[in-house]
């Protein structure tokens, strides 16, 4: 479990997060915490997060969500290195300001760079860019329509067989959900109107796509 002892990312920060899961290892890691990203009025706040899992071994990364507060500015980059036989479970949630305090990210920067390796091969990258007006993008209907929050799920290995085991609950889901699966692994995609809804709907997926129980964190 990770315990943000500075409380939350303020403008300027950088956090570098450096795991291997050993060959033949199990690791779950989860966060006490949703973590909190500040107001910045100067430089953005740099995260790099590297995940990687060795010949036989099975990574969960499984934190809890990432809150912008307005006119917050992050520049997030996330790269995972697999083994060919390595298994990953793996969730982000991102929410777009403080619902219970009444506020929406208006303005601000996010922006969130992913690459996934397979066996020393590329098999999904993609880069969101989102700064300036972000209310206004956001309420964009090809954007989110609104949303304030949005989540990823990656599944390693996945198949057909784990997207039609999560569409099972789809008349459950209260966010908007595509799920596929191609290069041997399957992802679903969330867009809520609300984080907790969205929430709810993550932990369904992450309990059809694996066995494992989901950290007891989440359950609170």
């Amino acid at each position: 479990m990770f315990v943000n002892t500075a409380g939350g990312i303020a403008g300027g920060d950088r956090f570098d997060i450096d795991i291997v899961a050993g060959e033949g290892a199990a690791l779950t890691l989860t966060t006490a915490a949703a973590e909190k990203v500040y107001r910045a009025a100067g430089p953005a706040a740099h995260l790099n997060i590297a995940l990687k899992a060795e010949a036989g071994a099975r990574l969960c990364w499984l934190p809890q969500e990432t809150i912008l507060f307005d006119r917050a500015r992050i520049l997030r980059r996330i790269d995972i290195d697999l083994a060919e036989d390595a298994q990953l479970l793996f969730c982000e949630i991102v929410v777009f300001g403080r619902a219970a305090m009444g506020e929406r990210m208006l303005h601000g920067e996010f922006i969130d760079r992913w690459r996934l390796r397979r066996g020393g091969r590329l098999v999904f990258a993609e880069t969101i860019r989102l700064d300036g007006d972000i209310g206004a993008k956001l309420a964009q209907p090809a954007i989110a329509n609104g949303g304030v929050a949005v989540g990823t799920a990656l599944i390693v290995p996945g198949d057909a067989a784990v997207v039609e085991r999560i569409r099972e609950a789809a008349d459950s889901f209260g966010s908007e959900v595509g799920i596929s699966a191609w290069n041997g692994f399957a992802m679903a995609r969330f867009c809520a109107q609300d984080a907790a809804r969205l929430r709810a709907d993550m932990m369904s997926v992450l309990g059809r796509a694996s066995h494992l129980p989901l950290p007891r964190l989440w359950l609170n």
